[in-house]
């Protein structure tokens, strides 16, 4: 009789352990990486769907303060201290909340990130940062939630917003040109042929000096034995934006050359179109 019993209770756990179904989530988890300049973030949020409902002024209520999704945070990490507003973040990890209205919301980045939903108690030391977006409407409506990171450069990227027919943006800026410069000034006590040329590259693509750059560049090449198509083309444009049109033209040239013989359709058509555009004959 115990051994009948046994048998009984296994298979009964058995089916009941068989019987689990797994169904989607009403709000998917979502989770964004990306590298903005030299510093690395994170997007971590739960994304609800419209299914019909009016959001903003209804579901999402203006004028009190939303979580910013579903679910847990919507939480936002930072490698490096950042800049929104002109406040400073730190390195680290941050809740998102917002206040909506119809116009503008009211964007919170709050450092306690371990609350379902928005906090029980409101405590204004754990406000890192503040600030006020506008709202842009959308063509469209956006059926789920989503979150972006948009407008990247070496130094800001912007934090977008976007549901049912509404878009904020939140910029930030990010400490990549001081980290780069600290970094040029360490290391051209002592470079190397692969340091100049990226460090004069740097220079020229942020609108640095132009100058350096090109002193850089030419150090570089002078290390070089047989500098390559995609150096050269650098060398060109370094040369063109310095204002020395000839030498320009005679990297492009060479560069030119080094694309046709290494079969590289791109780098061809781009110095083609350069010569052109400075009157190469």
């Amino acid at each position: 009789m115990k051994k009948l019993l046994l048998i009984a209770l296994v298979f009964t756990f058995t089916l009941n352990v068989d019987a689990q179904i797994k169904t989607p989530q009403p709000s998917p988890f979502s989770k964004l990486e990306q590298k903005v300049g030299l510093t690395d973030v994170t997007l971590e949020y739960s994304r609800p769907g419209m299914r019909g409902r009016t959001i903003f002024g209804n579901l999402v209520p203006y004028g009190k303060l939303w979580r910013t999704g579903a679910n847990k945070n919507t939480k936002v990490s930072f490698s490096e201290d950042v800049v929104v507003d002109g406040q400073t973040l730190e390195a680290g990890e941050y809740a998102i909340f917002t206040t909506p209205s119809k116009d503008s919301w009211e964007v919170v980045f709050y450092s306690d990130t371990e609350n379902w939903g928005t906090p029980k108690e409101w405590d204004d030391a754990n406000v890192a940062a503040k600030t006020t977006v506008k709202v842009y409407d959308l063509p469209m409506d956006i059926e789920t939630f989503t979150i972006t990171l948009d407008d990247l450069s070496n130094s800001s990227a912007t934090i977008g917003i976007m549901w049912e027919k509404a878009y904020v943006g939140i910029k930030f800026d990010v400490p990549t040109d001081k980290a780069v410069t600290t970094a040029i000034d360490k290391v051209m006590k002592g470079p190397d042929a692969n340091d100049y040329y990226t460090a004069a590259v740097y220079y020229s693509q942020n609108d640095k000096d132009i100058k350096q750059a090109k002193t850089w560049m030419d150090k570089a090449m002078s290390m070089v034995k047989k500098p390559r198509f995609w150096q050269l083309r650098q060398q060109s444009l370094i040369y063109a934006k310095s204002g020395d049109k000839k030498g320009a033209i005679a990297a492009a040239k060479k560069s030119l050359k080094g694309a046709e013989k290494a079969g590289n359709a791109d780098y061809v058509k781009l110095n083609k179109d350069s010569l052109k555009e400075w009157g190469a004959k």
